[in-house]
This record gives structure tokens, sequence and C-alpha cells, in this order.
């Protein structure tokens, strides 16, 4: 059996590339409807058009995530368009190492807007919806530096920390309503970005992929399946918990290299 979204409204934030493309061909694929946004209106609504060209249902809208009204007119599209919002998926986020001692506070409100900022923007506009239907499954992504300590990246892990404290909070609210909560923490990513910075390092690839148990770095795809399955059917009893997906690495026993 496959799992299947069928007949599902969903919304995903931060669309138009990388794992939430992925996520929007994944749920598409899987049979949901999904509403898509993107601060790149372009690139999201070519994703929306692959989708159409496939055969499915699809709507983009530009959305900077920072913004809490284009984040309620994303969500609001859902309901005005298909007539519910069964899946919220907060995708959107990012980061900005540094010196924490260095972090201006226009930086500060920034990271965390754009982070635990965009989550509840949508959380907010989502859960009278999802009360209303008397269901509703909500996927947020977070990070590693949500779990642990990364330097560098102070502001951006306390931010996702907090989206993992307000995915606890709403399963623990919500749950007996019907709605569901849970978060996805990926680990090393083969993005552009990350790919930029690993080469930048000492060392070969192989001395990082040795460090991971799977002995790779993860892929969109990864992460694209994972939210799929949290957001179905088959996940009916999994509520307010932290998913890594990282190959591994949350499981390991930090200790100093020699």
């Amino acid at each position: 059996m496959s799992i299947t979204l069928e007949n599902r409204i969903a919304v995903i934030t931060a669309a138009g590339r990388g794992i939430g493309r992925a996520s929007a061909l994944e749920f598409a694929a899987a049979g949901a409807t999904v509403v898509l946004g993107d601060v790149d209106g372009d690139s999201v609504s070519g994703v929306a058009s692959e989708i159409v060209a496939a055969g499915g249902r699809a709507l983009a809208m530009p959305c900077d995530v920072t913004s809490a009204e284009q984040v309620a007119d994303l969500v609001h599209a859902a309901t005005s368009t298909y007539g519910r919002l069964d899946i919220l998926f907060n995708h959107a986020g990012g980061s900005s190492p540094g010196p924490l001692h260095e972090m201006s506070v226009e930086r500060f409100e920034h990271l965390v807007g754009l982070n635990l900022g965009s989550m509840f923007y949508g959380v907010r506009a989502a859960l009278p919806i999802m009360i209303d239907q008397g269901a509703g499954t909500i996927v947020s992504t977070t990070s590693g530096a949500g779990l642990g300590a990364v330097r560098g990246l102070a502001v951006y892990g306390a931010a996702k920390a907090g989206m993992i404290a307000l995915t606890r909070s709403i399963a623990a609210e919500y749950g007996g309503l019907g709605i569901r909560a849970n978060v996805i923490s990926p680990g090393s990513m083969d993005t552009a970005g990350f790919r930029g910075w690993l080469d930048a390092l000492p060392g070969s690839d192989r001395d990082y992929f040795e460090q991971i148990p799977s002995g790779r770095l993860g892929v969109a795809a990864d992460i694209a399946k994972v939210a799929c399955f949290l957001a179905s059917d088959y996940s009916a009893y999994v509520n307010g918990v932290t998913v890594p997906v990282d190959g591994g690495i949350a499981g390991l026993l930090a200790i100093p290299h020699v």
C-alpha cells in the first residue's frame, strides 16, 4: 500500500525550490490539491504548472512569510478556492551564521520572524479553520540547530527550538479536537548552499560523510517523503513529536575529533 493524500487540501510555504518543491510534487503525486507559496512568485508558479501538467491540482501565490497578512492570505486561498484546509506544511525558514555578540537587533528580529514567526502566522490562520472542521494536520520544518547547539547559529537555533515547543503546545491543546502537529528536523542536506560551505572546509567530502551514520548527505526527497507520511492517516496517532531525518546524526554522542 502507498501513502495517499487523496481529496486533501494542503498549503505549503517556500514551495518554489528545494525541499519545498519536492514536497509539493510528493503531496500532489499522493493525490493532494496543493496551495503553494514562495517569496519568488515565478518559481512557485513553475512548480504549480509542473503539477498541473502531470494531472494534479495546484494553486500558486507569491508569499513573504515574514508578513502575517500574506501568510494568512495564502491559508485562506485554500478555503476560498477549495472549501477546506486539511494540511499546513510550514517549510519556510533560513539562517544567517555569525557570532551572537555581533548580531544586530534587526537581524535577530528578521531571523525569528522568518522561522518561528512564519510558523505562528500560518498556525494562527489555519487553526480556526481546522477547529471548525474537527480535523487538520500541521507539519513544520525545524533544524538540528533546534535540537542541539551549533556554533554561529544561536538565534536561528533558538527560533527553531521555539518551533518545536510551539508544535508540542499545539498537540497538547488541540489534539482532542482532531488536530495533529509534528516537526521534521533535517540533517545535512545536499543543497547548493551547504555544498558551498562544505567545500570551504579543510579535508575532503568523504571526511564529512564518514561522520554521518548513513554515509551521505540528505536529499530533498528524504524530507518530502517524511512530510507526506506525517500529513497522512498513516501517522494518525503521531502527535507533538520531532522526527530527525538526518541519517542518524541525532543519535550520536558528540565526541571531540583528534
